[in-house]
Order: structure tokens, then C-alpha cells, then sequence
């Protein structure tokens, strides 16, 4: 998976030069995430981050995320999505501070999902303010899946 994700990252999504440096920042934080390396996943973010996962109950702030992840990553366990398709704004403002994006990933477990996001440029580069990863839910499968939601845990 690891091979797949380094061909992956070496494929420009969109080619525009401006938004080369948010993608290398997204692209690293993917990497380190699948290579378990916690202090250059957590670079790639601001110290006021928020990391927003599939359940609800993860909407962490960054310190809250590195506690939950750093037992994980010092195990050297970490997590693959394989992103293959992203899309970045840099909003059209004079500082052209401020990037959104959203992407399509791929994981093993999870199958397809969407990560999005926003990054703001800083002293030390693009970071990353505020990162969501979602499931993906089939219309046509929406209903079932709020009935499994609903139901009372076993």
C-alpha cells in the first residue's frame, strides 16, 4: 500500500503551480500518516488545528488529536489513504493566505472516503488549520445507514 501511495503523491492533481505548495503539504501529512511518523505529520499543521474524523465523537483540537495518535504512530502503526483525485482554492484575497480543498481518497479498511480542508500560509510554509475526513454514503443507501445510526448500541 505504501508503494501505491508514493506513485500516488508523485502525480499532480491539478498542475497549477500556485497550489504546488498546499498539495506538498497535504501530501506529506498523508505520507507521514502511512509511514507512522508523528512529528512530520503534526508539521504539517498549526498548533490551532482541528481534526475533524468519521465518528462523531472526533473533533479534536491538535493537542487532543496528538495524544489520541502519538501511542498509535510510536507502535508504528499508522494510517493509509491514497488520495486520487483533490481540488485546492486559494482564496481570492490580496494575501493569498487562505486555501480550501477537498479530496477523494482510498483506504483499506474504509474504501472510498473525502477528506477536506483549510490551510493558511505561515512563516514556516502552508499548514494545515482545520483537516475533515468523511465517509462516503450512496444516496441511494442513505436511509440504512441512518437506521444503523439510530439504532440503540449493542
Amino acid at each position: 500500500m505504501f508503494a501505491s501511495l508514493a506513485v500516488a503523491l508523485l502525480l499532480p492533481f491539478g498542475g497549477d503551480p500556485e497550489t504546488a505548495a498546499v498539495e506538498a503539504t497535504i501530501d506529506r501529512m498523508h505520507a507521514a500518516a502511512s509511514a507512522a511518523d508523528g512529528a512530520a505529520y503534526f508539521a504539517q499543521f498549526t498548533p490551532e488545528a482541528r481534526f475533524v474524523g468519521t465518528d462523531a465523537t472526533e473533533h479534536w483540537p491538535l493537542a487532543a488529536f496528538r495524544a489520541y495518535a502519538e501511542p498509535y504512530f510510536a507502535r508504528g502503526r499508522g494510517w493509509t489513504y491514497v488520495p486520487r483525485d483533490r481540488v485546492v482554492t486559494i482564496a481570492p484575497i490580496d494575501c493569498r493566505c487562505v486555501a480550501w480543498f477537498d479530496e477523494k481518497l482510498t483506504n483499506d479498511s474504509y474504501g472510498d472516503l473525502r477528506g477536506s480542508g483549510v490551510l493558511r500560509l505561515t512563516e514556516d510554509g502552508w499548514k494545515i488549520d482545520q483537516y475533515v475526513l468523511s465517509l462516503t454514503v450512496p444516496n441511494d443507501r442513505a436511509a440504512q445507514v441512518v437506521q444503523v445510526i439510530a439504532a440503540p448500541a449493542e
